[in-house]
């Protein structure tokens, strides 16, 4: 499927707002939580742990993002979904939160893979 450039730039600058906005809120609440070293506290149990192996994965994925969407993207998508198969596999409950950061991983991966297929196209017209 083709995206016109337009589209495309709504899809990559919406990603990139809520990006930012992401790492605005998320980041100060992630160091407010307590230590944010997976493993640094026994205290934490296995979905602490989860969380604070997901969380650097996925702020790296944001920031990453606006530069190489497709890695980006990647980050994000595989943390939180590593953390949603937990809570599945344990049955804590999914944490419905996590799909904004994921709805911005997967428009990055749009715009990372219409980038590629508009470059490829041009190579193809010359």
């Amino acid at each position: 499927m083709k995206i016109n450039e337009k589209n495309l730039k709504i899809i990559k600058w919406s990603a990139r707002i809520i990006a930012l906005l992401t790492l605005l809120i998320g980041i100060p609440l992630y160091f407010a939580y307590g230590n944010p070293f997976p493993f640094a506290n026994q205290d934490y149990d296995f979905f602490d742990n989860l969380w604070r192996t997901v969380f650097p994965l996925m702020f790296i994925g944001l920031a990453l993002g606006w530069k190489y969407e497709k890695i980006g993207g990647y980050l994000i998508i595989i943390g939180i979904l590593t953390r949603f198969i937990g809570s599945i596999i344990i049955k804590e409950g999914l944490s419905l939160h996590m799909s904004i950061p994921l709805v911005v991983g997967i428009l990055y991966l749009i715009v990372g893979y219409a980038k590629k297929q508009d470059k490829s196209s041009r190579l193809k017209s010359h």
